[in-house]
């Protein structure tokens, strides 16, 4: 019996125990952030596995963990601090996505898209959380949540090839109108249940956001500008100064009484335009952003749902059920009623609406503030995660399934072209800090065709051995143009080879390894002996096969604000003409850069019709007469990249159509890029 009464009693204490373990959440801060990182890597790769989005692993894993469910970790002050981070950082991400260039094309469909895709969720979402017992207040913040989405299917869209689209620009610039207006309904709720909402509140709130919105689409640009161009040779500045600028809009927003979150936004929105897509220094912000804050802020999200709600509140199911059908609902009417408003088919229809349905970010972030500040409770919470379970599953989807019948238009003929560019693109190396632009160049044209890097650098065989200082030479400028390539997630294959000339050696290269394009930098100018026996440059493109790209950058290629093709009227008879408009249109596009077009004609009346260039409409096209370098000298700005198309027509001297235009250019303006592209027949 005293055993028996023994072994009870430690079972009853081995009970006890584990109890105890498991209700005290870990406290050591070496486990609980190994813990976090066993989340961060486990749960994203077991939900794809199962073709189910990431985040939504991430959430689940916060509600196993956190304090409704195993109690292993405490949603304590750590997780609060880095989580409210990832919530800036994703709302930040969300405006580095969004393009107020977006709104250039098709403005009018795009701004009644989201104001339908705005309203419809809006007059919807009232009214059903409302039906369900819901107060004024919190019904309008959900109906908020339904209103505004997120872009969870972009990549599917690009890599079908439909990104440039009619159908696609007017949903993104629809998602920019539709999410501003959400987070500022946002705002104007967390004021009114603060019992702040007061006339002097309007009147504070209403200029203070003008001007704190001007400043920021205004100054950060300009101020970042400088910035790169004055310290951009310091990856880890660029960084720190992206990340200072995130948390300096985001407070002031709170300066100006809105949530940070919105500044957080308009901070993303206005520095995008001086971070090229493809460029080292976005892939460093996503990739931070997408492996640690973004997930800590998931994570904590996941542990405010509290899953016996669920069987302790039948009306969490009811809830659950009824966001889930408003969000499809009042997404599908406004992609279907501004679909025949416009005349598209049922294909883009469903992609409009399978790329608007998806609730992520934006919803994730209005929950959480709502939550914070006890105007929504734990149904409101547990039906958002069931919302975003639901509507990221069935986005990518939607978007892959009608997205393969879209027709590309225009913008997908320009992918498929570009994309012969960018296979092999070799680019000789010779001093890692001058060079870094053109190895830019090659990065963008490279990566956005899926292409490989080819660096190459060339010692000269003057009959004599070459000595260990230049072969350590040509491996550390190989090996820096190798690193860059990686930074920027791009396939890359250095060369180095000793060859008798420069300009032998490129060309043999380029025919050895296949390269589709060659890269080569210009000082913009010529000397005397040059003129009289031409330049290594001449050589190369003499030699080349394959097209020649001849340019020059005294400010960093990142900071293009616009690209500029300059033409006369003879040269847009020429074949290579098409290709040099894809170039431009290619360049534009990953540099986040306007473009511009001048038409320099000679004889009055000479003219040409966009569509036989293969420009869209609304494509500025302006049109001068008079002399060709004193036309393009009164146009340009600094922080412009003039694009020229070379002759190749007569390889003898090396501007031979245009003379010496270029060179004259170049002189009066030192501080703009060049680009003069020969293309062979």
């Amino acid at each position: 019996m005293k055993l028996d009464a023994i072994a009870i009693l430690n079972q009853d204490m081995n009970n006890l125990l584990m109890t105890t373990l498991i209700s005290t959440p870990i406290k050591d801060p070496v486990p609980v952030f190994l813990m976090i990182l066993g989340i961060m890597l486990i749960a994203p790769l077991l939900f794809e596995k199962i073709r189910l989005p990431g985040i939504v692993g991430l959430i689940l894993a916060g509600v196993i963990v956190g304090p409704n469910g195993l109690g292993l970790l405490a949603r304590d002050n750590t997780i609060v601090l880095l989580g409210t981070v990832g919530l800036l950082f994703l709302m930040f991400m969300a405006g580095l996505e969004t393009s107020l260039d977006d709104l250039k094309y098709n403005a009018d469909k795009a701004v009644i898209f989201g104001l339908a895709t705005f309203l419809v969720p809006m007059v919807l979402g009232i009214g059903a959380m409302i039906a369900i017992g819901y107060g004024f207040l919190p019904a309008i913040l959900v109906a908020s949540c339904f209103a505004s989405h997120t872009l969870l299917a972009l990549p599917v869209a690009s890599k079908l090839g439909i990104m440039r689209s009619q159908v696609m620009t007017t949903t993104l610039g629809g998602t920019l109108v539709t999410n501003t207006l959400a987070l500022l309904v946002l705002a104007v709720v967390v004021r009114a249940h603060e019992g702040n909402l007061t006339l002097q509140f309007w009147l504070f709130l209403i200029p203070s956001l003008i001007i704190y919105t001007f400043l920021t689409l205004w100054g950060v640009p300009r101020v970042g500008r400088w910035f790169f161009q004055r310290f951009g040779h310091d990856e880890g500045a660029e960084f720190t100064f992206v990340l200072a600028t995130l948390f300096v809009v985001s407070y002031g927003a709170e300066l100006v009484q809105i949530e940070p979150i919105i500044g957080a936004f308009l901070a993303g929105v206005a520095i995008t335009q001086l971070i090229p897509y493809l460029s080292p220094l976005m892939n460093r912000i996503q990739f931070i952003g997408n492996t640690l804050f973004v997930p800590f802020f998931l994570i904590s999200v996941g542990m405010l749902v509290n899953p016996k709600i669920l069987i302790q509140e039948p009306q969490s199911l009811l809830v659950s059920a009824v966001m889930v059908t408003v969000a499809i609902v009042a997404k599908f009417i406004p992609a279907w009623g501004a679909g025949k408003l416009f005349g598209l088919n049922f294909d883009d229809i469903m992609v409009m609406f399978g790329l608007s349905v998806a609730q992520a970010a934006s919803t994730l972030a209005a929950i959480t503030v709502a939550y914070n500040i006890d105007l929504v409770d734990e149904l409101t919470v547990n039906g958002t995660i069931a919302m975003i379970l639901v509507t990221c599953v069935a986005s990518p989807w939607v978007t892959a399934r009608w997205g393969q019948k879209v027709n590309p238009g225009e913008s997908g003929t320009t992918i498929t072209k570009t994309a012969n560019i960018g296979d092999r693109v070799l680019v000789p190396v010779a001093n890692p800090t001058t060079e870094d632009n053109l190895l830019q160049l090659a990065i963008f044209l490279a990566k956005s065709a899926q292409g490989t890097l080819l660096p190459l650098h060339i010692l000269l065989d003057q009959n004599s051995s070459i000595s260990l200082a230049d072969k350590t030479r040509q491996n550390q400028l190989l090996s820096t143009a190798e690193m860059i390539a990686h930074a920027a997630v791009t396939k890359v294959t250095p060369i180095g080879r000793i060859d008798e000339s420069i300009d032998k050696g490129i060309a043999r290269v380029a025919e050895e390894k296949q390269a589709s394009v060659i890269i080569c930098g210009w000082k913009g100018y010529s000397t005397y002996q040059e003129n009289l026996f031409g330049s290594v440059i001449d050589k190369i493109v003499n030699r080349s096969s394959v097209p020649v790209l001849v340019s020059r950058f005294p400010l960093p290629i990142e900071h293009t604000a616009r690209v500029f093709l300059a033409f006369t009227t003879q040269q847009t008879h020429a074949s290579s003409f098409q290709q040099s408009i894809q170039l431009a249109k290619s360049l534009a596009t990953e540099l986040k850069a306007s473009l511009q077009l001048l038409h320099v004609v000679s004889v009055r009346g000479a003219s040409i019709e966009i569509s036989h260039i293969g420009l869209l409409a609304d494509t500025p096209v302006q049109k001068v007469r008079g002399n060709f370098v004193r036309q393009v000298s009164r146009l340009l700005n600094t922080n412009d990249l003039l694009l020229l198309n070379g002759s190749v027509e007569q390889k003898s001297q090396l501007f031979s159509l245009l003379g010496h235009a270029p060179e004259a250019i170049a002189r009066s303006h030192p501080e703009v890029g060049i680009i003069i592209a020969y293309f062979p027949h």
